[in-house]
């Protein structure tokens, strides 16, 4: 029992210290990726939403899981932005270190409220999620050739969680939740920002606020093994829009000019998935999954900035929706043979993004486009009279926080985005030709109680 507190309290501390340098990026500026093992099935997860992460990819997949179970996260991301004029000025995004630091990352758990001894709420479970389902942050030289548009931008905005999911049927799940946006300081510099270089001056807009949304999901099984399994899932998951008021400040050369008010509007996003197992046994299990996710970008009309000088800084946005679908696959040992403590698992998959932002509202801070996403990855879970890499007893140990399980799972993805050649953008210095590309690590420990 004294090493589990030990590891939820890293958990926790881990969390604290990241913020989010760099961000993957599928449409517009959201982030899906919530997991390694869903990343590493092409973010084709909402069917499946086998693990905590299922707070994110599917609410209503926690009554799948028993006991209380956490996991916590990180993602290793280099981002790679290069940029050439009409005229053959190019650039780069600075990067210091191969991957952004302080890396991206996110929390998870969830609760089985039969197996803690509430019986009066029936088959109830809930969850609690902090990530972050929006953001990003980009650097470009003080002497690029767009410095005008942009040389530093963050949006280190967090999404704290609170879910709840019920078995109505042993076949149906139903889940409901809250999404709770906002800003903290221990993340970034705690508020959203633009800088820019106009007339040799360092021009600064920044600004932070709080706003929530809603989410609802259900899960259903079309299908069942003998033992009850899933053989054939449905998912389907709502995210309502979410208004997020702006308030902060415009600075010229680090002096106040004005304060500052704007609001982005969040767009409500649609998830469909179906899940297949056409092996599902007692010794192996094989999953090929199929998701969809439908995220209403033109909701978004304008980034309006108001000064309190009475000058409005008009930026009128013209966004459109974008579609991506994610194929997956997963091939699991339950007893993996010659070690049968342990569960191995293999996955790989691939994503297809649309782009949301046009060129007239292109920014180099968010360089939408088209994207291609390939990754891979294993996952490992060790189970009662196992050692976790010869140090931790997987579990067997007593009391609220003995174990039953410790597990990892590593992914690795590369979104390749399509060139992307940006005419007609108010400011011509943003005109040119875009290619990024991303390389991405994931890990994310998992502790079963």
């Amino acid at each position: 029992m004294r090493n589990t507190p030990c590891l939820l309290l890293l958990s926790i501390v881990l969390f604290d210290l990241l913020g989010w340098s760099s961000s993957v990026r599928a449409d517009g500026i959201r982030n899906p990726f919530q997991g390694a093992a869903a990343i590493a099935q092409g973010n084709a997860f909402a069917a499946q939403a086998d693990d905590p992460t299922a707070v994110f990819y599917n609410p209503a997949g926690m009554t799948q899981l028993h006991g209380v179970q956490h996991t916590a996260g990180v993602q290793f991301v280099s981002v790679n932005t290069h940029f050439t004029s009409p005229t053959g000025v190019s650039t780069r995004n600075d990067q210091p270190f191969p991957i952004g630091l302080p890396p991206p990352g996110q929390l998870f758990i969830t609760a089985n409220l039969k197996d803690l001894g509430i019986q009066a709420l029936g088959n109830l479970s809930v969850g609690l999620g902090l990530q972050n389902l929006f953001g990003f942050a980009a650097k470009y030289p003080r002497n690029g050739p767009f410095a005008s548009a942009v040389t530093f931008a963050q949006f280190p905005l967090i999404d704290i969680k609170p879910t709840f999911a019920y078995r109505v049927t042993d076949r149906l799940s139903v889940g409901l939740g809250a999404d709770i946006f906002t800003f903290v300081s221990l993340l970034g510099e705690g508020h959203l920002e633009q800088q820019s270089v106009q007339g040799g001056s360092t021009i600064e807009l920044n600004g932070k606020g709080t706003t929530a949304g809603l989410n609802a999901s259900l899960l259903y099984t079309l299908l069942q093994t003998n033992e009850g399994k899933p053989r054939l899932n449905l998912a389907f998951v709502w995210r309502s829009q979410a208004v997020l008021p702006i308030d902060g400040v415009f600075l010229v050369d680090g002096a106040l000019v004005a304060n500052a008010a704007s609001s982005i509007r969040l767009p409500e996003i649609y998830t469909w998935g179906v899940a297949f197992w056409p092996i599902r046994n007692a010794e192996r299990e094989w999953k090929v999954e199929v998701d969809a996710d439908y995220a209403r970008w033109e909701s978004i009309r304008d980034f309006d900035v108001r000064l309190s000088n009475g000058v409005i800084l008009t930026n009128p946005q013209q966004w459109s929706n974008a579609l991506s679908i994610g194929v997956g696959t997963e091939y699991r040992w339950l007893s993996f043979p010659g070690y049968p403590a342990w569960n191995v698992a293999l996955r790989t998959g691939y994503l297809h993004s649309q782009q949301a932002i046009p060129d007239v509202n292109f920014n180099p801070a968010a360089p939408d486009a088209p994207s291609h996403t390939l990754s891979v990855g294993v996952g490992l879970l060790c189970k009662e009279r196992g050692l976790f890499f010869g140090v931790l007893t997987c579990g067997s140990e007593a009391g609220f926080f003995g174990r039953k399980a410790l597990g990892i799972d590593v992914a690795y993805q590369a979104l390749v985005f399509e060139s992307r050649t940006v005419t007609g953008n108010p400011n011509p210095t943003v005109s040119g030709t875009y290619q990024t590309t991303i390389h991405a690590g994931a890990i994310t420990m998992r502790i079963n109680f």
